[in-house]
Order: structure tokens, then sequence, then C-alpha cells
């Protein structure tokens, strides 16, 4: 009897069974459970104000996990989307034939482009799954958004459809899709050739097929890769927001996925920002996200023109506000040139007041640190981050309270935790001992003309906190502006120096929340930030 001549019901029956054969045979060269590290972003008050990473480690079985290709199609009519397709596509092929390998099964979701494949044992396979007793409602549908999304706002503008193409090149490469006979807005005809498909994956772009064939196969894990986030990759029948609302432990591999977002269009920041404010929307709402190197033991991947420097703020104090300014400083300021993460404290009063989690991670990847603490002891590992990239002569800023960020005045830290009681001295060259009176308006004068200053109006610029008693100040040290009250000493309020271990390090006392409403204070914070960045 040839495949043909097999009765439907016992087709199907024959390509699960081909299914479960397939994955079984990869297996063979299985090596062990996949360690899955995801990440997540929880808030830290019910009013969804500030977020902490959450890190969750699991194991998972490869044969229990399905890693779906998400519309990686040959061409787009964004010309620079199909660049950074086929860039990633190297890497994303790599990871494929290690989930693969394992025993994970592979579905290529390049979605309306199933007629090439139509003859594809892959393709068969999606047909012929047997349907599952439990298919959810709306599997079939785009989903626009899910219930939790409601709880914060969706962080881009992509209402232009998000294509970031310079519109003469645009144009010639429209030009160039009409004479290939291709629609401009729609080009696609099938999934990248730079992606190879085995046998035994499937090949499919329905929800319900794609649900059938994981629940016929067993799976509990679901890996998004893909194109694009913000769009097909939230949204498909098989997209994040489906799987995640109905069960599936899913995650978005964020290193291996790109945005169609138009840095035109608000919030005005680059492309990859862009991404970033997306993956960040999905770890608050949505799903985790786990990188590539997890499965291939390496790096994460980058575009090549992602070469922003990383900006990490560690954010601890409860005086200023600045769990409020420095974001919103960081979204408007530095949106354009740097990859920027936030670390917040726990909700004061609540959980662990003296530790920023997130902190080991985050400044490992760090090209510059931001310190915005008062009085805190950090965990051991999280400390160690700190003081490591401090002694490798990173670059390291300050604001306000970060003259005493890591001293609890010569108490006893918590039992795990560290303190640094010489981080003024060692590293800011400071010697702070207290303020004076916040009633008393500050005056502030202009010291030299370092670049730090440049594009600031210093007669303008009023200092709204109390000042700040920190002299004297050490010999490394170049002080840029002063602060003077009524009846009292100049002190110095914003300078550079070398750390003890040899890094940049910028230091101003100011930060009060009335200092970031002056925009002097905003181009002060951006310029001292580039000024240390790594050149």
């Amino acid at each position: 009897m040839t495949i043909k001549e097999i009765p439907s019901n016992s087709m199907k029956i024959f390509f699960v069974a081909l299914l479960v054969l397939s994955t079984s045979l990869s297996a063979s060269a299985n090596e062990g459970d996949f360690k899955i590290i995801k990440r997540s972003l929880a808030p830290t008050s019910d009013q969804n104000l500030r977020f902490q990473p959450v890190y969750q480690n699991e194991d998972w079985k490869p044969t229990q996990t399905a890693v779906i290709v998400c519309d990686m199609w040959d061409l787009h009519h964004c010309l620079n989307a199909t660049r950074r397709g086929a860039e990633m596509a190297s890497r994303m092929n790599q990871f494929l034939k290690a989930a693969r390998k394992n025993g994970s099964l592979i579905i290529h979701a390049p979605s309306s482009c199933m007629k090439p494949y139509g003859n594809h044992p892959g393709r068969k396979r999606a047909q012929n799954a047997p349907m599952s007793a439990n298919l959810p409602k709306q599997i079939a549908e785009w989903c626009d958004r899910i219930p939790e999304e409601g709880q914060g706002a969706y962080p881009i503008d992509q209402t232009d459809g998000g294509e970031d193409d310079d519109p003469a090149e645009h144009e010639a490469w429209a030009k160039r899709l009409v004479a290939k006979g291709l629609n401009p807005r729609s080009p696609w005809t099938k999934q990248t050739e730079l992606l190879d498909i085995y046998k035994e994956d499937v090949i499919s772009d329905s929800g319900i097929e794609i649900w059938n064939v994981m629940e016929a196969a067993g799976i509990k894990n679901v890996i998004l890769v893909g194109v694009h986030t913000n769009m097909c990759v939230l949204g498909r029948p098989f997209g994040l927001r489906r799987l995640a609302s109905n069960g599936k432990n899913v995650v978005l591999c964020r290193d291996l996925t790109d945005t169609l977002y138009n840095p035109k269009m608000e919030p005005y920041v680059s492309h990859f920002t862009g991404t970033d404010l997306i993956i960040e929307h999905i770890e608050k709402w949505v799903c985790p996200t786990i990188t590539s190197d997890q499965l291939l033991k390496d790096e994460p991947f980058q575009f090549k023109n992602d070469t922003r420097p990383h900006l990490v703020m560690l954010v601890a104090e409860r005086e200023y506000m600045t769990n409020k300014t420095l974001p919103t400083f960081g979204l408007g300021y530095l949106g354009k040139n740097y990859k920027v993460t936030i670390l917040h404290c726990d909700k004061e009063g609540q959980g662990e007041r003296n530790d920023i989690p997130g902190t080991a991670q985050a400044v490992k990847t760090a090209d510059i640190l931001l310190v915005s603490v008062r009085r805190r002891a950090l965990k051991a590992a999280n400390f160690k981050a700190v003081e490591e990239h401090i002694r490798a002569g990173k670059p390291v800023i300050g604001i306000r309270t970060a003259n005493h960020a890591f001293s609890l005045r010569g108490l006893e830290p918590p039992k795990g935790h560290l303190v640094w009681e010489n981080f003024d001295a060692e590293v800011w060259g400071g010697s702070y001992t207290g303020h004076h009176g916040a009633s008393k308006a500050v005056k502030i004068q202009k010291l030299s003309d370092h670049p730090i200053l440049e594009g600031i109006d210093v007669d303008t610029f009023k200092g709204r906190g109390s000042l700040y008693i920190v002299k004297p100040i050490a010999d490394s040290t170049q002080a840029i502006l002063s602060g003077m009250i009524d009846g009292e000493p100049a002190e110095p309020i914003a300078w550079t120096n070398k750390t003890k271990f040899g890094g940049k390090a910028f230091y101003t006392s100011l930060g009060h929340v009335g200092d970031f409403e002056q925009r002097q204070m905003n181009i002060m914070l951006r310029n001292a930030i580039d000024w240390a960045a790594p050149k």
C-alpha cells in the first residue's frame, strides 16, 4: 500500500508516529536538559511604577520543547528589516540546529507562504496532526492584546507601519521588488533560505495546526524566534499572546528577534531601543524571555549596527524621586544613543530594602554605571558586580546621594550583604559630611569650560535641593560647578575624577526633582555620560 492509499485517519496516526519517531531519533544525540534562565519584570508595588528583573532557572526536556520560527521571510517591504533578518538568520540557524540535535521540535511559520512547501513532509505533518481535544478558542485568530497588557502603556508608536528605511533607498527598493514581479507591500514568497528546514521539522502558519502538532508531540515548552516582535511575534495565532494566555510555557528569545519600528515616531528613540522597549513590555505583561547563548553556550547575538554603549542605572533612594526622574531622563535624552537598563530597589517598607535585584546580571555587561543610591547594603553577588566594574577601571556616574550610596554609617550590614564605607573617597574623590538646610536657594557658578557643560546656560541654572557639604575634594578631581548659599562657603557641586582604580568618574550633588525639571540638569547629565562613555 502506498502513502496515497492510506485512509485519512490512518494517515494522521502515521504522521504522528513519524513525528514522535523523528523526535526520538534526533534525541539520540541528547546532551541533557536545556538549562533555561527565564527573565521577566515584576512590579514592586500595585501601582506598577517600578519593575525589577526576576530570573528563574528551569530545566527543560528538549523532547518537550518546540521552537517556532515566526515570519523569517525571504523579502520584506522594509529594506532595513530585510537586511536585519538576513543578518540574524545565521545565528538563528545555529540555534535551531542545537535545539533539533537535542530532540526539540522545530516549527517553521512563514505566514502566507505555504504554497512552496505543499509537498514537503513537514507541511504534511502539520496538516495531518490529529485535532487536539483541548483546542483553545480563538487559536486561529490574530491577537492584538491580552488583558494583562491593559495595566501598562504600549511603549512605541507603530501606526506608520514601522519602516525605518531612508526614503530614497526605500523607493529604489520598492522598484526592485516590482521589477521582480512582486508586490512591494508584501513581497515575501517563502522562508529565507538561510534557515535550514529538515524533513523532521514542521511547516505551518495556522494556529490550529501548530497547536495540534504540539499537543500530539507532547510539547510543554515553546521558544519563539523571528520577526517582528511588536507585530507578528506577539500577535499571530501561534504568537506569544495566544500561547501564553492558553497555558503554554512560552518564552521569547530576545536576541533572535527584531521590531518593525521607525525612530521618527514616538518615543523617538533608536530602532534598537524600540526593540528593547517592546521586550520590556513583553517581560512585564506577556511572558518571560531567554537568550540564544543558553543553548549555544557562548555570547548572545547582537546586530552589527547596534553599537550603543550599555548604561546601567542603580536607583535606590526615597528622598529625591530619582525612581521617576531617571527613567524619564533615560528615555528622553539617552534613547537614541545608549542601551539603558534601570534597576530599582523594593518599595520602601516591603521586601528586601537593602538590595537592588538584577544588579549582578546587568552590570556584567555594563559599559557605564550610574549610581543614585542612598545608604544601601547590597547582597554579596550584586555588590561584587559593582565593585568589579569600578575596580576594572570602567566609568561611573553619580548623582546626589551617590556619595553615601553604600554606607550604613558604620552599622553592621545584614547577613550576606556588603557595604563600601570609603566609596565617596575612592570613587568620587569627595568627603561628604552632610548638607545645609533645604530652604536656602543654591546659586550655581561655572568653574571651567569642561565639555560636560557644553550647551548649558549656567546663569539660569538654579539648585533646587539643599547644598551638600563635600569639601575637601581630592587632588585627582576637577571641579566644574560650585554652589553657594547665603552665609556659607561655596561647595563644589559637580566634578570629574580619576578613581582610585584608574577609571573615569563624574559626580554631582544635584539631583533633586526640581533640578531635573530644568533642561540644564538633563543636558549636563547626558554630557557627563557622553564624556565617560568608552570611545
